[in-house]
């Protein structure tokens, strides 16, 4: 009995399950090229839609069947998740950069500044996103670049808000005030002051953040307005079977149950970080 507690207050202090899962889709979107059983892109109409290696009618060759036009789907999922990944891992850092900068600038400066900046950002909250990419695919095409700055478009907002609430209390402690009494430039303030008292909110921030970017390339995809066919991307591979669903039910459901792990793999792992970061949470999550 002591040995069964121990492990479950081993899980409960540490996300074994959600790292897990995050590792085993960083060696796929890493080693894509050299762990897929089969070119990503390679149809036979011959073998179209096999179901996977469990059920009736399967095959070791294709373990999680094949979609209507014969592509493997296990290889396409490996890939699609190097797409995923490279999405929303670019667009995250940029949204992090700016949108942690205007918080930054916007908390410390204060005034029309900081009334400007809000503004925006309330503006851009209330702009229907999905519309808006719709409209910028039909305009310009749909490509890997145009994907990434749609997703940093959304990704921007969300490090602005809580960024600057953490600067309006860390501006008023007395070690900033005396940093300005040295003569220390606003820049330095910034750079050197500030922005490390912000950095567990922007850490737990863009967890939570990686895991919406990776749904809206899904959605976008899905729609069509995403990234351009034949590249395998979860999206894609799950709109490529809504019209099998009876016949093929493998080749929607298993992109939609990958897409369910990481992003509640990234929630969790996010709750977590939030917990650890905060002492009074920390301290009750682990007594």
């Amino acid at each position: 009995m002591r040995r069964i507690n121990k492990i479950f207050i081993f899980f409960r202090k540490w996300p074994v399950i959600s790292l897990s899962i995050l590792l085993i889709l960083f060696f796929m979107a890493s080693f894509s090229f050299v762990i897929s059983p089969h070119d990503p892109l390679d149809h036979n109409l011959r073998s179209r839609n096999i179901p996977p290696m469990f059920q009736e009618g399967g095959s070791s060759k294709h373990i999680l069947g094949t979609d209507p036009i014969g592509r493997d789907l296990l290889s396409r999922l490996i890939h699609g998740s190097r797409i995923s990944m490279t999405v929303a891992l670019i667009s995250l850092v940029v949204g992090t950069l700016v949108g942690a900068s205007l918080g930054l600038i916007a908390g410390y400066f204060g005034g029309y500044i900081d009334e400007v900046i809000t503004r925006i950002v309330d503006i851009w909250a209330g702009l229907p996103y999905i519309l808006i990419a719709m409209i910028i695919v039909g305009a310009i095409g749909a490509s890997l670049p145009t994907m990434v700055v749609l997703m940093a478009l959304i990704a921007w907002s969300p490090f602005v808000r809580l960024v600057r609430g953490d600067v309006l209390v860390l501006k008023e402690l007395e070690y900033i005030s005396a940093a300005k009494i040295a003569g220390a430039s606003n820049l330095r303030i910034l750079s050197y002051h500030l922005l490390p008292g912000t950095i567990n909110t922007i850490i737990v921030v863009a967890t939570f953040s990686v895991g919406q970017m990776i749904l809206v390339e899904a959605f976008l995809s899905f729609l069509g307005a995403g990234i351009p066919p034949p590249t395998p991307a979860w999206g894609s591979m799950i709109a490529d079977g809504r019209q099998y669903m009876r016949q093929a039910w493998w080749v929607s459901v298993i992109p939609g149950i990958a897409i369910f792990l990481v992003t509640a793999s990234l929630s969790l792992l996010g709750d977590w970080l939030r917990d650890y970061f905060d002492p009074k949470l920390r301290q009750r999550a682990w007594e």
